[in-house]
């Protein structure tokens, strides 16, 4: 396959090859807002719309280093507007439309786009949260003249292609630097991954509800499919009643997911569709391991796990892709292209086999970093600190086994240490909510003056809440004594960002917040009657 240096190259590259092939398609059972009955774009339809934007951004003064703010969601406007970008240096930023204004603002601040093109629905948000002097316009509407103007200058492979903000989970989110060379070593990961993933040049069809300000839709979807001459079928989001006709009807072999998306189909009634799909497998990472038992064995759908994050893309990834491992462990597979990588206690020092810590990576050769993010804009300081001692510290623990088999076991700061055991919170969470009677739940660590730490959750209760003991008796059938909440609150709603994960910082301040008020249930000594039977 030819060389291309830029996602740009690579859409022009298929176009040229296959012209009449679908390059965006969604039928009309997705039942698309913006889409109702479906569409379809040729590769000759996506190139020629490109070309009309890219010039339209020259004429406005936009060019090699400037930078757009975009929102649009998941329309196919979304992609030929970054290719236009891509096309002359310039580089996109993917905003959430279900953002709140301050945090708008602050990546707008961050960021310093130019502009913000959007999608008609967010006038309140674009009116509250986007810095004075900054024009919108509606994505139709004519492109409002560069502040800064720049002469076009694409092709270059270390250019910025897109600006895609951390999750900030824990604090403000940070900017990530992604260059072009970023997405397609991504994309060439992807389409090149072995088994029942092995890709077949112009004949995928790549389905995703993930949403385009996150580097999965766009490196393994869009880039993906664009380097290798398959269709994009983006979704505005995941909608269980519709799911599976969806994946039929757009003739997908490729389904992307995250790991409530199996949890939640399987809590569904049978249905007619449930095996009508042609799709492959399922790319899906963060999938409980018995979830994953049960949805292959019910939808006769393989499960491809993987990990990787915004800041390593492929330079550090793993996946299980043509891995064999025993049904029921959290394996993410091995470790993919060039990757280097150490599993560290909190001194820093490798573990051995089998133990867990925290994963630290960098890429093969001469240049660790290469692969990778290009670093936070406007946070040097926070980047070194990411890279310090030559390896990127990933905050994930893991441990791999003697056959190069990575496990994951939890982000390092979800990690409960109670009377000297590790405890996760990913797992206790997974374990409350396979109850029938929750909802949503969120663990913390709380600090324990006996025993260090103390497992804290916050649980959403599908309707009246549930006695508690009752809870804890039936959880218990699941986990070990230690691993029960010894701490309990029940809530309408949990703290989340604008990405939908849990804010764990401020749910930890919560908790120790409610002990200090008394006001969470002390479940410590029915743990103790249940470890006693």
């Amino acid at each position: 396959m030819d060389t291309v240096a830029t996602p740009y190259e690579a859409l022009m590259r298929s176009a040229e090859r296959a012209p009449d092939q679908a390059c965006i398609l969604a039928p009309a059972s997705a039942r698309l807002p913006w889409a109702p009955d479906g569409f379809r774009f040729s590769y000759a339809d996506v190139a020629a719309r490109v070309a009309v934007l890219r010039d339209a951004f020259v004429a406005a003064g936009y060019g090699r280093g400037s930078r757009v703010a975009v929102l649009m969601g998941n329309r196919p406007d979304f992609i030929i507007h970054w290719m236009a970008m891509n096309a002359i240096g310039a580089s996109v930023v993917p905003i959430n439309g279900d953002m709140r204004p301050d945090e708008l603002r602050h990546q707008m601040v961050v960021s310093q786009a130019e502009c913000v093109i959007a999608a008609a629905g967010h006038d309140g948000l674009l009116a509250a949260g986007v810095p004075d002097g900054v024009p919108v316009v509606a994505m139709d509407a004519p492109l409002p003249a560069s502040r800064t103007p720049r002469a076009a200058g694409g092709g270059h492979a270390d250019d910025e292609s897109a600006l895609l903000f951390t999750s900030g989970s824990t604090g403000k989110p940070k900017a990530c630097i992604l260059s072009n060379h970023y997405f397609l070593n991504v994309a060439a990961w992807y389409t090149s991954m072995p088994g029942v993933a092995a890709m077949e040049p112009g004949r995928e069809v790549s389905l995703t509800p993930l949403p385009f300000f996150h580097m999965n839709a766009l490196g393994c979807t869009v880039v993906g499919m664009l380097l290798i001459g398959g269709t994009i079928v983006p979704l505005d989001r995941f909608h269980p009643d519709r799911w599976w006709a969806t994946i039929a009807d757009s003739g997908a072999t490729i389904v992307h997911s995250l790991g409530v998306i199996p949890a939640i189909l399987l809590q569904r009634p049978p249905g007619p569709d449930d095996r009508r799909h042609t799709a492959r497998f399922t790319f899906g990472p963060g999938v409980d391991a018995q979830h994953k038992i049960d949805f292959e064995a019910r939808f006769a759908l393989p499960i491809v796990e993987g990990w990787a994050m915004t800041e390593t893309g492929a330079g550090a990834v793993t996946d299980t892709a043509g891995v064999t491992y025993d049904p029921g462990r959290r394996c993410i597979g091995v470790a993919r292209g060039d990757m280097e990588w150490r599993i560290v206690d909190d001194a820093g020092r490798d573990v051995p086999r089998g133990q867990p810590g925290e994963l630290w990576c960098r890429s093969a050769g001469p240049d660790p970093r290469r692969g990778f993010f290009s670093g936070y804009l406007g946070d040097p300081a926070a980047t070194e600190a990411a890279w310090e001692g030559g390896w990127f510290h990933t905050g994930d623990i893991m441990s791999v086994d003697d056959q190069g088999r990575f496990y994951f076991v939890d982000r390092k700061k979800s990690i409960i240490r109670r009377s000297g055991e590790n405890i996760s919170a990913l797992e206790v969470e997974a374990a409350l909510t396979a109850d029938p009677a929750v909802r949503a739940v969120a663990v913390t660590p709380v600090s324990d003056p006996v025993r260090d730490e103390e497992v804290f959750a916050f649980v959403v209760p599908d309707g009246d809440a549930p006695d508690a003991g009752t809870l804890l008796a039936r959880v218990g059938d699941r986990l070990s004594y230690h691993k029960l909440p010894g701490w309990l609150v029940f809530t309408d709603a949990l703290p989340v960002s604008s990405t939908n994960k849990l804010q764990r910082g401020e749910i930890r301040a919560l908790a120790e917040a409610a002990l200090t008020a008394g006001t969470a249930q002390d479940l410590r000594k029915m743990k103790g009657k249940l470890r006693h039977g």
